[in-house]
């Protein structure tokens, strides 16, 4: 269970999961045996593994669940070592790779992270608690301990890739991508920082261990028809299957449904019957997961993701049931009803309306969200109202909610000013995704989270020109206003940085002509 987690989804978990142990830092948890850390360290190693039956569970993963309650997946050691066993040898791992540990011990792709080297022989180099938010501090951990293999989410790598300086990742030599689409512009920037390194894509669900299929994306340019990475072909012994309503095969291009079946699929979810029966089938001698996700065939063979077919949407790496945080939301003693979705524009955020007592404020319901959801589930934006829009019919009007989500961004905005507050603001606007950034917009509210404070620092450093910019001081403000303010207070020459802010929005102005003109004079 993550350290984030708040106490009522905790206690949902475990309610679900009915496990009697817990590992902690030494404090009690009540109704629970406590085993604190630093005892286990002390005891007696076992003398050899315990054998145990391929289809017992493994692991169970908590996932977003459509009925506000978290979902337990039950993978069995047959599926998880499916995955990982065609992954070591894909990729030849032994004892001599060391994996970054970037994902948190509650997200999936963990479990390759810890079980894929530590069964080769090889080393898993952990991410100080303090560190995470600070790419720089991981690559040099990469130097430090020779690290050869990554396995993260894209925005991760994103992130490393901009504290790095070109062949400053040398030691690389594979880098595996999966839990959310993989932008074509990785191959290349990869190839920069780490030459020669193996750059592969990977898709799959937590329901079918880990990853499921695999696309190596060989040299640096990438088809020009390619939108993202493509989920690729499947792994050994996972076979995929598009299907359409009737759940018949569909042709190459025709989109349906993604089905994964083979070893990889998970048991299902833990004490809950009805919806594994709901999720997963039996069929030509197979068992399948039935993903909810549209995909295409190629004729070449590769899988193409297209998105949700239903309410579940995936932003950032993680997947979230719209379902569960509109249950959050309603859970409120103010609240009769709510909405969430996507924002639409240049980016996308999580959003909601709702319909709601007179004087509900946005804040105090994002702050009740807070306590009861996850970070990366609490929506950016609250819209409220006495009543939510319908149509003529009675149904929800899904595009006048939409309007009530720009609405209430639009009723927040204080524009920027200085040359310095606008460079801040347009780093804030393109890496967050959202369509303008106003001084006092909060950094959370439009869809910030740690990984994105990251890229936002190291815009910034290369747009002012300095290395002063750190994300402590996005933390300590949190508004594009009051970083500006901070920087400008803690620039060891006064008015620098609003000189260099300056000449960098007269530069991102001009066109490439009037650029190299410019530079000819020089």
């Amino acid at each position: 269970i993550g350290v984030e987690q708040p106490p009522a989804r905790r206690d949902r978990i475990r309610a679900t999961a009915g496990f009697r142990v817990a590992l902690t830092d030494g404090r009690p948890v009540e109704g629970l045996d406590v085993l604190p850390v630093v005892e286990a360290l002390r005891a007696t190693p076992l003398a050899e593994p315990v054998t145990v039956d391929e289809e017992q569970p493994a692991y169970v993963l908590f996932t977003s669940g459509s009925t506000g309650e978290p979902k337990g997946v039950e993978v069995p050691h047959r599926a998880a070592m499916n995955t990982i066993d065609d992954l070591n040898d894909r990729f030849a791992v032994g004892a001599s790779d060391r994996c970054l540990a970037l994902s948190a011990l509650d997200f999936d792709l963990s479990v390759y992270d810890t079980f894929g080297l530590l069964s080769a022989g090889g080393a898993v180099v952990l991410v100080d608690e303090d560190d995470r938010r600070e790419a720089s501090q991981w690559a040099d951990l990469a130097r430090t301990h020779g690290v050869t293999l990554i396995n993260c989410v894209p925005p991760l790598l994103d992130m490393l890739l901009l504290a790095t300086a070109p062949g400053q990742l040398a030691g690389l030599r594979a880098v595996l991508l999966g839990g959310d689409r993989v932008g074509t512009d990785l191959p290349g920037r990869l190839a920069a920082r780490a030459p020669g390194c193996r750059f592969t894509g990977l898709g799959g669900t937590t329901e079918t261990a880990i990853h499921s299929t695999v696309c190596e994306v060989t040299g640096t340019q990438v088809p020009a028809h390619w939108r993202s990475v493509p989920y690729g072909t499947p792994l050994r012994n996972v076979r995929c299957r598009v299907v359409d309503a009737h759940g018949r095969d569909c042709p190459d291009w025709v989109p349906g449904e993604l089905w994964i079946g083979g070893d990889g699929v998970a048991l299902g979810y833990r004490a809950d019957p009805s919806r594994t029966a709901e999720k997963f089938t039996e069929e030509d001698g197979l068992r399948w997961y039935r993903t909810g996700d549209l995909a295409r065939y190629w004729p070449d063979g590769m899988v193409e993701f297209l998105g949700r077919r239903d309410h579940q949407v995936k932003l950032r790496g993680f997947r979230i049931e719209l379902g569960e945080v509109e249950a959050a939301l309603v859970g409120h003693h103010a609240v009769r009803r709510a909405v969430a979705g996507l924002t639409r524009g240049q980016g996308v955020q999580l959003a909601a309306a709702v319909a709601a007592d007179a004087g509900t404020a946005e804040d105090e319901l994002r702050e009740w969200a807070r306590s009861v959801l996850p970070p990366h589930m609490v929506p950016a934006r609250i819209a409220v109202a006495g009543e939510l829009p319908l149509t003529s019919n009675g149904k929800l009007d899904r595009r006048a909610v939409q309007e009530l989500w720009q609405v209430a961004e639009a009723e927040q905005h204080r524009a920027p000013g200085t040359a310095l507050e606008t460079v801040v603001a347009r780093v804030w606007q393109d890496v967050l995704g959202v369509d303008r950034v106003g001084l006092d917009d909060g950094f959370f509210a439009l869809g910030g989270d740690s990984v994105l404070a990251t890229v936002i620092v190291g815009r910034l450093r290369e747009a002012l020109d300095t290395s002063e910019v750190s994300v402590r001081s996005l933390f300590a403000t949190l508004t594009a206003g009051g970083m500006a303010k901070r920087l400008s207070a803690e620039e060891q020459t006064p008015g620098r940085l609003e000189q260099v802010a300056a000449i960098h929005l007269e530069i991102e102005d001009m066109s490439a002509q009037e650029i190299d003109s410019a530079l000819r004079d020089t």
